[in-house]
C-alpha cells in the first residue's frame, strides 16, 4: 500500500445521487413530499421522450414542494444510504491533500444539507458543492431553482470541470499539470467524465456499460473503498514515473480533443431523467463513438 506523499495536485470530481448516495434525493423529496411519484415518473418520461427539457421539468418537481426547507430531511435520513465506504475515501482525501468537490444538477443548498446530516457539518464543511442554487422561502411556499447556465440542462457539468482544472492548474506548482478524478454511476455523467484524467464507474449501471460497448477507459467499482484503493495506486504509479512533475502518468489526452470537436459541431442531445438511476442516456456525436483510445481499463472483458 501506498502510503507515501505525493507531490501532484490532484482534484476530484464525484456525481451525489447514485453515486455518493445509492438514492436519488431530489426523487425522495418529490415522492414523498412533492408531486407523488406518479407523478414524477410521467414527468421523468416526457423528458425522455424529449417532450419537455430536463431544466423545465425540473422546475416543475422543485415547484411541486410546499414545505419549509428543514422540514424535508427527516425523510431524507430515514429512506437515503450512503455509499459504505465513501466517508472514509473523503477522509483519506483530506490526509493527502486531494482537492474533492461534489458535482450535481441538483440543488446546493440540499446537498449541503444532507451532506451535514450524514457526515457532520465540521466534515461536510470540506466539500465543494458545484451545482444549482435555489431560492427557497422560508415557509415552504415556493422552492425555485437558480440554475448555473443558462442551458436545457441548467448546469454544464463538462464546463464545470474545466473551470475546476484550470483553477487547479493556477494553484499547482510550476510545471506540474493537476491529475482530475471523476467518479460516477449515469451516462449522462460523460459530459463531465470526459474532461476527466481517471474515471470510476459504478459497476452494474449504465456509465459502466455505455464505457465497454464504447471502449472508453475507465475503473469499475462497487464501494468508495474500491476507489480509495485505486487511487492509492495512481498515487503511486504517478510518483514513480514522474515525480510529480508535467503530465500526469494517467494524463488525458482526449479531453482537449474532445473540446475541439465540440466546438464545431452542435451542442449533443441530452436525454436524461433526474439524475441517479441506471436509465439515464446521453447521445453523442459519431465524432465521440468513433474515437478508439489507446489502452482500455482491465474492468473492459475481451
Amino acid at each position: 500500500m501506498f502510503t507515501g506523499a505525493t507531490t501532484r495536485k490532484i482534484v476530484c470530481f464525484s456525481d451525489f445521487d447514485g453515486t455518493i448516495f445509492m438514492q436519488d434525493s431530489g426523487h425522495v423529496l418529490f415522492d414523498n413530499l412533492g408531486c407523488g411519484a406518479k407523478r414524477r415518473q410521467i414527468l421523468d418520461e416526457q423528458i425522455k421522450s424529449g417532450e419537455r427539457s430536463f431544466r423545465e421539468v425540473s422546475e416543475e418537481m422543485w415547484g411541486s414542494l410546499r414545505i419549509p426547507f428543514e422540514d424535508g430531511f427527516d425523510v431524507m435520513e430515514e429512506e437515503l444510504d450512503m455509499d459504505s465506504g465513501f466517508q472514509e475515501f473523503h477522509k483519506f482525501c483530506i490526509e493527502n491533500g486531494i482537492v474533492f468537490n461534489v458535482i450535481s444538477a441538483g440543488l446546493k443548498p440540499v446537498l449541503r444539507k444532507v451532506l451535514d446530516t450524514f457526515l457532520g457539518e465540521q466534515e461536510a464543511s470540506r466539500i465543494q458543492i458545484v451545482a444549482n442554487d435555489a431560492e427557497i422561502k422560508s415557509d415552504g411556499s415556493e422552492w425555485k431553482p437558480i440554475w448555473r447556465h443558462e442551458t436545457e440542462l441548467g448546469h454544464d457539468k463538462a464546463l464545470s470541470i474545466q473551470e475546476g482544472r484550470a483553477q487547479a492548474a493556477e494553484e499547482a506548482l510550476e510545471g506540474e499539470v493537476p491529475l482530475i478524478i471523476f467518479i460516477g454511476d449515469g451516462v449522462s455523467d460523460l459530459p463531465a467524465a470526459r474532461e476527466a484524467d481517471v474515471l470510476f464507474a459504478r459497476k452494474g449501471l449504465r456509465l459502466e456499460q455505455y464505457c465497454i460497448e464504447h471502449k472508453i477507459p475507465y475503473i469499475g467499482f462497487d464501494s468508495f473503498s474500491d476507489v480509495k484503493r485505486e487511487v492509492q495506486a495512481i498515487m503511486k504509479e504517478d510518483q514513480q514515473k514522474t515525480g510529480g512533475v508535467g503530465k500526469p502518468a494517467r494524463f488525458n489526452p482526449r479531453a482537449n480533443m474532445w473540446r475541439r470537436i465540440s466546438s464545431r459541431q452542435a451542442v449533443p442531445k441530452f436525454v436524461a431523467a433526474t439524475p441517479s438511476r441506471e436509465d439515464r442516456i446521453f447521445l453523442w456525436p459519431e465524432s465521440f463513438s468513433e474515437y478508439q483510445p489507446r489502452s482500455v481499463s482491465q474492468d473492459i472483458p475481451a
